[in-house]
């Protein structure tokens, strides 16, 4: 466990009512946490620290390092003055992987892809998900996303951070992950899910950022064949979720949304194929 602590409270000043009155506001924090495989640190991410083993073993999973968490025999959380060293030690080194995906600088909240060493890396292929038989109900859809904005206590806190949840038709919301980066939450919720034993084909990635290239290609490499998100994609993402076989849906408010690849994944409610594959 780090001592780092997730938020702070800072003194503010807040106009209310035409007036300013001094007050206080809860924040989250975001420090450098490094990656680092058998002694040299792949990456170093802007993050919340929290969740930090599911973390280092999320991002190992979707950046390519590992093709199975249990190919992960250590995490160790070692703490720096400014920042956190996630150590971990694989069963194989996977040394060609790791000089193939190296980075060398630090990764922005708002990029998951600062720092690759090559165009060919930021548009790598994507693994297909276009053989899963998985579908949602309309009412699934808005459940998926209701249920992640009821489960996000730091982004109720501070109003500042992304989630991601997993959500499983039958089963409900299995886990949620938060940070302050969009990438990071979502590989924090890899991992956890990596570690409780739930394979992505099983369930559906719901995310509240935007849906860029990486959050697909990343949802991918879980084996999901949905993402869900609540603001909108970009036109690379739609490309890459249509060319993967993955149902991508965003803007979603209240029971409206818009589906914008794999349509024939979300069917009525009250569609008798729905029930008969035991989905509802």
């Amino acid at each position: 466990m780090s001592s780092f602590r997730a938020t702070k409270t800072v003194p503010e000043l807040a106009r209310r009512s035409g007036r300013l009155a001094a007050g206080e506001r809860i924040v989250p924090e975001e420090v450098p946490v490094a990656f680092t495989y058998h002694g040299s640190t792949h990456a170093v991410m802007m993050a919340t620290p929290a969740d930090l083993q599911d973390f280092a073993v999320g991002f190992s999973l979707t950046e390519g390092i590992v093709r199975d968490a249990s190919e992960i025999e250590a995490i160790e959380v070692v703490e720096e003055d400014k920042g956190i060293d996630l150590q971990i030690r694989l069963a194989d080194a996977q040394s060609e992987a790791l000089t193939s995906r190296r980075r060398h600088m630090a990764g922005p909240v708002g990029c998951g892809l600062c720092g690759i060493e090559s165009i060919e890396q930021a548009v790598r292929i994507t693994p297909s998900v276009g053989g899963s038989g998985l579908v949602l109900t309309e009412d699934q859809v808005v459940e998926a996303v209701r249920l992640l904005n009821g489960l996000q206590p730091l982004h109720i806190e501070t109003r500042a951070v992304h989630g991601a949840g997993f959500f499983v038709p039958g089963k409900g919301m299995i886990a949620v992950r938060e940070d302050v980066g969009r990438h990071n939450a979502l590989d924090k919720l890899v991992g956890a899910a990596a570690r409780a034993g739930y394979r992505g084909e099983a369930g559906v990635v719901v995310v509240t950022s935007r849906v860029s290239v990486e959050m697909v290609q990343k949802t991918a490499v879980t084996g999901s064949p949905f993402i869900i998100a609540i603001s909108a994609p970009t036109a690379l993402a739609i490309r890459t979720a249509e060319e993967a076989g993955m149902t991508l849906i965003a803007l979603v408010r209240g029971d409206e949304f818009e589906i914008f690849t794999g349509a024939g994944h979300v069917l009525p409610v009250s569609d008798d194929a729905v029930r008969r594959a035991g989905n509802g």
